[in-house]
């Protein structure tokens, strides 16, 4: 692989030019395509083989007219001060608004009269208006949209508190200034790390133009392939920070191998042959740990996971030709002045050692410390995580600046929590002999249960042969009480099968919710196997070693528990909440552990390959395991540094998002990125190499002859180029080096 990416880097070097142009052109066309492509009109979310499901799906058969996926809205009245909703003026300023909201789009379905339908709260301050649309929320127009909050800041000149809840008023998820911070620090490391405009500036161009060809594609075909707003906002949260990681590795090497007096094309050739093998292996990793989600079986997941391996797949292809051509471009000018002054004279390693040197010198000679320090640390991190409860946010997770977060603690103190996520029981009495009785029987049942508060008369459809019975719960959304009365509904309903010959079933946002995160909880496991053992395989392939990838795959679990302990701890608890926006403290949301282990998982083997590699690099070319664990440091450390404080710039950069998904994961993945590559990676690895020895990279017999050698090293390459490496001359060698760790 080495030697083919050698010469693929010459060759994109040399028609430099031709490069460009292609990129361009791609972006061009990408660019075209999103801007004519129609506006995505759905965002369907489905959970295949779920009860939540078969529900929804047997309403939208036997209701065809009640459009089950329908945007909904309610607007909710509090009178002034001890008024009463009930009063005259007040009566009249909600009967005109239920008129205007009927003749103000003809997207809407129905409106119901607060009046007539007991949508008046007990002491008569609250009143709400709940409106259904023909149209999910996703397919409403903008007209529309506006219609409802007009009719809303019309009847507060009345005097009365007007509020709107619901997802009708869903947009797509603003992220705001924050990202825009994320990429300046990002500029300003690269910066510091090369000591160059010119090179701190190719990571970022190339990393950019493949994040617009990323996020371009996904806009495009977003109508055509059912994509979701958020779909993108990841994609473009993920494509950016490795986008930015491969350009920054292989700009490095190249930088390198300049300073080693080689030319400019000879450089560019060798930096990404084998700066450019580690990257390639990086992001099959990524591309596993993304594609794999599609193991979860919710569609929305997986294309998710798709569209971000798409993008990572760009920024692999950007790193392997449009970075080595960019480099053509910028001549020499990609090393700083110094460097440039420097270049071909003695390296670096022959004066002072760096603070890698100095840190991996360190960790040899107390490695038993070092380990039991990160571990411990890490453990101590992680115990919030045994606290962690699942589901997905409500609108009381909403920043209370929002009018839907107001409308639901309005409906809270007016009516109860559990007013925000009514359960949907839909009764198929098809094969019961008398449909009404079975509905009044199953009515009656679910009133008995502990926990509900209301339970409305069955709605026959036209047939006669299916019941929708709306039931209110005690407590909110995303309350554990209200999950055991959904299963509790589900158990009772088992019972009335047998009695009634009508099968009950529960769906509604609410239980699509519980039902998604059960889903997320039985996935996550086998999620784990796939993505771990295929890593654990393509690891084996690139060291060469058994030991080496299983304490890479130890070292990310512990890193994963970590993370999801101080999420557990901010967001559930709300310690430091009102440092990361936190509101509203609630259940983590459920797709986010298993989609940080997904990227993340990715992300640290991407550390891994970068740093270990050139200590395997160093080992194979004849030094000893102590001082190529100081090697890889020495030409390592600082970059994998800058390429970690990149990705945690760039992912907390989302944390101002205006979606509690989008903000949750960002904090995820930016904390995450630290405890791998700060702790992990630059303590506990180092650490584990030391004891292990050469035992580190041992590999049975008849397993390194079943291995295909993909060479990520480069020997084959330094071989085809006619050079040899003798012991104890490996990269970046250094006398003083070799005689502290003669020992080691």
């Amino acid at each position: 692989m080495a030697t083919f990416l050698y010469k693929l880097g010459r060759l994109a070097f040399r028609r430099r030019r031709y490069v460009a142009l292609v990129w361009v052109a791609l972006l061009a066309l990408a660019g075209f395509g999103a801007a004519s492509a129609s506006t995505a009109t759905s965002s369907s979310f489905s959970i295949p083989g779920t009860e939540a499901q078969r529900a929804f799906d047997l309403l939208e058969q036997r209701f065809p007219g009640v459009g089950a996926d329908g945007a909904t809205a309610r607007v909710v009245f509090k009178a002034p001060g001890d008024g009463k909703m009930t009063d005259p003026a007040n009566k009249a300023e909600v009967n005109k608004v239920v008129g205007e909201l009927k003749s103000g789009s003809d997207q809407i379905a129905a409106v119901t009269d607060p009046y007539t339908a007991g949508a008046v709260s007990k002491d008569g301050s609250t009143a709400y208006v709940s409106v259904s649309y023909k149209v999910n929320s996703m397919e409403l127009t903008d007209a529309t949209r506006e219609s409802l909050e007009d009719v809303g800041h019309a009847a507060q000149k009345s005097g009365l508190t007007v509020e709107i809840g619901g997802d009708a008023l869903m947009v797509i998820p603003e992220t705001g200034a924050t990202e825009i911070i994320g990429v300046a620090v990002a500029a300003v490391v690269l910066v510091i790390t090369f000591g160059s405009l010119v090179a701190a500036g190719l990571p970022l161009l190339t990393a950019l133009i493949g994040v617009g060809v990323g996020v371009s594609t996904i806009t495009a075909l977003a109508n055509v392939l059912d994509l979701g707003s958020t779909t993108s906002i990841l994609a473009m949260m993920i494509g950016l920070a490795v986008g930015i990681d491969y350009a920054l590795f292989i700009v490095s090497r190249y930088r390198a191998e300049l300073a080693e007096g080689r030319e400019r094309e000879e450089a560019a050739g060798r930096a990404v042959g084998t700066a450019g093998s580690a990257v390639v292996f990086a992001g099959l990793t990524v591309v596993i740990a993304l594609a794999g989600l599609a193991v979860v079986n919710i569609p929305m997941l997986t294309k998710m996971g798709f569209a971000a391996a798409g993008t990572v797949v760009i920024a692999v292809l950007i790193a392997l030709t449009l970075v080595p051509a960019m480099m053509g471009f910028a001549g020499k000018r990609v090393m700083g002045r110094k460097a440039r002054k420097a270049a071909g004279a003695p390296s670096e390693s022959e004066g002072k050692p760096n603070m890698g040197t100095r840190w991996a010198r360190f960790v040899l000679r107390r490695p038993v410390w070092v380990l039991l320090i990160g571990v411990i640390g890490l453990g101590t991190v992680a115990v919030p995580a045994a606290s962690l409860e699942m589901g997905l946010p409500d609108e009381g997770s909403q920043p209370t600046s929002t009018t839907q977060r107001r409308a639901y603690d309005l409906l809270s103190d007016g009516f109860g929590p559990g007013f925000n996520g009514p359960l949907m029981v839909v009764v198929d009495t098809a094969k019961s002999s008398d449909g009404k009785a079975a509905a009044k029987q199953v009515s009656d049942e679910i009133s008995g249960i502990k926990g509900v508060v209301a339970v409305t008369p069955a709605q026959f459809n036209k047939a006669g042969d299916t019941a929708m019975i709306t039931v209110i719960p005690k407590d909110r959304p995303s309350s554990v009480d209200t999950e055991n009365v959904v299963h509790s509904i589900r158990d009772a309903g088992e019972g009335l099968k047998s009695d009634t010959g009508a099968e009950v079933l529960v769906t509604g946002s609410t239980a699509m919710n519980i039902d998604f995160s059960q889903k997320m909880n039985d996935a996550l496991l086998p999620y784990l196997a796939l993505v771990v053992g295929l890593a654990f395989l393509l690891l084996m392939l690139v060291f060469r070693s058994v030991l080496v990838p299983l304490k890479a795959a130890l070292g990310f679990l512990l890193s994963v528990v970590a993370a999801l302990g101080a999420v557990v701890a901010v967001y559930q608890w709300g310690w430091l909440g009102s440092l990361f926006g936190v509101e509203q403290t609630g259940p983590i949301m459920s797709m986010m552990p298993i989609f940080m282990v997904g990227v993340v998982f990715g992300l640290a083997m991407d550390y891994e390959v970068f740093l270990v590699t050139r200590m395997r690099e160093a080992y194979v070319h004849g030094e000893k395991p102590g001082q190529a664990i100081v090697t890889g440091f020495r030409h390592g450390a600082r970059v994998v540094t800058a390429a970690a404080v990149i990705m945690m710039a760039v992912f907390a950069g989302f944390i101002g998002s205006s979606e509690q998904m989008v903000k949750m994961i960002g904090f995820s993945l930016a904390i995450a990125v630290f405890f791998d590559a700060f702790v992990v990676r630059m303590a506990i690895v180092p650490a584990v190499l030391a004891l292990l020895g050469r035992r580190a990279w041992w590999l049975p017999n008849w397993l390194d002859r079943i291995l295909p050698n993909v060479d990520v090293e480069g020997e084959k390459l330094r071989e085809q180029l006619g050079e040899t490496s003798a012991a104890g001359h490996g990269p970046g060698g250094d006398a003083g080096g070799e005689r502290e760790l003669a020992r080691v």
